[in-house]
């Protein structure tokens, strides 16, 4: 039987025993951790705290937990709170960039290590350590294998790209990606249409349908998340564009994150590959990045996850790294 990621990490951790490491996990137990959401909307940040507090009870920390709705100076406040509560360190999910560099520099006043998940903070003097998974060579592989799929029947495809927001630089990076690809592929892909979502499925559905009604012939898509996939369902059953791969009128579908979702469209056979950020080595690297910081080292400010991409082809061999699969076996799916 095939080991899941979460089974690895435990016995990661168990390995690391054996290598004469014990002490210093003895040394780190009881430690206090905050978790500094800013919001909790996205399959990939509930799974991730789930993680989180998964990996936390193993090494027998505590942890805190707070949402800040989006609210900079709500976040700064609870940052501040957590300080005076003297834990031991901060995870932070933060909403802008530049705001949250007073935040890292009160951490670094009270000698508060800081871990950024998911999203780096603006450059600065302050020292903090964020984990970010590869997005830009993430998507670039994806698309890649989506140019190569259409290859295979020699005719131009009309692609549509459904772009997070912008002030998100995940988003930015995976957009970089996708034009990466595109731009060198002009005889096999046309980018008719650029949907803008702001990260928002609304938003997603109406830009979508737009695209559809003034360009019927869109046979490639490509969404920078996957939770958008729904609303991505609704918009081609309505225009009949829903169909399996190897069915006559199929649009070559790729995504990113490696949600459920997806897992249950490349199941299914409608999705021809996904973007997937390894959501268990994030959270690995994250909580090493503080053991590293208490044992007195200082990691590197960005630590990259370079993830993977699931196609119909790899996913019998790649599916136990996917946080999606293990949210969709835990929901019922079936392999």
């Amino acid at each position: 039987m095939r080991s899941t990621r979460r089974e690895f990490t435990i016995g990661s951790l168990l390995a690391a025993g054996t290598l004469g490491l014990p002490i210093m996990v003895k040394a780190q137990q009881g430690k206090t951790v905050a978790l500094l959401f800013d919001s909790l909307v996205s399959p990939f940040w509930v799974s991730g705290l789930d993680i989180m507090r998964e990996k936390a009870k193993e090494n027998g920390w505590e942890v805190l937990e707070n949402i800040s709705n989006y609210d900079d100076n709500k976040q700064f406040e609870q940052v501040k709170a957590m300080i005076g509560r003297k834990v031991d360190g901060i995870l932070i999910i933060q909403t802008d960039s530049k705001a949250v560099i007073p935040a890292i520099r009160a951490a670094n006043e009270a000698g508060i290590p800081m871990v950024h998940f998911n999203r780096p903070p603006a450059e600065s003097d302050a020292y903090s350590v964020a984990i970010q998974a590869d997005n830009r060579t993430i998507a670039v592989e994806t698309v890649q294998f989506m140019v190569d799929e259409a290859k295979k029947d020699g005719r131009k495809r009309q692609a549509v790209i459904l772009i997070g927001d912008l002030g998100d630089v995940n988003a930015i990076q995976r957009r970089d990606g996708f034009f990466d690809v595109a731009d060198k592929n002009p005889d096999i892909v046309e980018v008719v249409a650029r949907v803008s979502t702001e990260w928002n499925a609304d938003k997603a559905f109406a830009g979508l349908t737009n695209a559809f009604q003034a360009n019927p012939d869109i046979d490639f898509l490509f969404t920078s998340s996957d939770f958008m996939l729904p609303q991505i369902q609704q918009v081609m059953e309505t225009f009949d564009k829903w169909h399996k791969i190897g069915e006559d009128g199929h649009v070559l579908l790729g995504g990113f994150d490696g949600d459920a979702n997806a897992y249950q469209l490349i199941q299914d056979g409608y999705m021809d590959a996904c973007g997937v950020q390894n959501l268990f080595l994030e959270v690995d690297m994250a909580f090493q990045a503080f053991q590293d910081m208490w044992a007195g080292q200082k990691p590197e400010k960005l630590l990259l996850d370079p993830g993977f991409v699931i196609t119909q082809a790899n996913k019998e061999q790649t599916r136990d790294e996917m946080w999606g699969f293990i949210v969709w076996t835990k929901n019922g799916g079936q392999p």
